[in-house]
């Protein structure tokens, strides 16, 4: 499987923040999608890291790479309360719905936070532009909210358990787009 996996933000922009710790989306997500990569292309994944240079040319500089899947790695924050794990999809995109299924239940079982849902997004929608413009069915995973410093704790403290979580998540996926699309439910 051809693989992009975006790091969200950039290193000039780095997203969300946690007060306490000062850890930003960008920061924590930059170490998981190396290791990520690494790990899936051992296993004999084509795997392209991707780093946001300019937000208008990111969907252009995924689809350069001709992924099978596009898995873009957040964190979502709010006002520093809210907790749990979803997954971002564009609204018509049946694979992209069934990938944010599979990753949704891989990252709550392994990060054990509550389970907010896979959520269909549209142009309006934050997320929508790079979600509805890359060829290939594109995710934006929502793990945790890293401004609410329990759920950041527990992000930390699994993050062996989510890293392997999510290689599963892409070996899972791999194997069910191989079946034909009309048996697939």
């Amino acid at each position: 499987m051809n693989i992009a996996i975006v790091i969200g933000h950039s290193r000039t922009k780095q997203g969300a923040v946690n007060k306490r710790s000062g850890l930003t989306e960008f920061a924590y997500n930059e170490p998981l999608a190396l290791e990520i990569g690494e790990a899936l292309a051992k296993i004999g994944h084509t795997v392209n890291i991707i780093y946001r240079h300019a937000y208008n040319q990111l969907p252009h500089d995924i689809n350069t790479t001709n992924p099978d899947i596009v898995v873009s790695l957040h964190c979502n924050a709010y006002n520093e309360k809210a907790t749990g794990s979803e997954v971002l999809y564009w609204n018509t995109s049946l694979r992209g719905k069934q990938a944010a299924q599979i990753f949704l239940d891989a990252i709550c079982e392994s990060l054990k936070l509550s389970c907010r849902g896979i959520k269909p997004k549209n142009l309006k929608s934050r997320g929508g532009f790079v979600l509805r413009n890359t060829d290939a069915p594109c995710i934006i995973l929502e793990p945790f909210f890293i401004d609410n410093d329990l759920d950041l704790q527990r992000a930390i403290k699994n993050h062996y358990q989510f890293a392997q979580a999510l290689i599963v998540a892409f070996e899972i996926l791999s194997f069910v787009w191989k079946m034909p699309l009309t048996a697939q439910h």
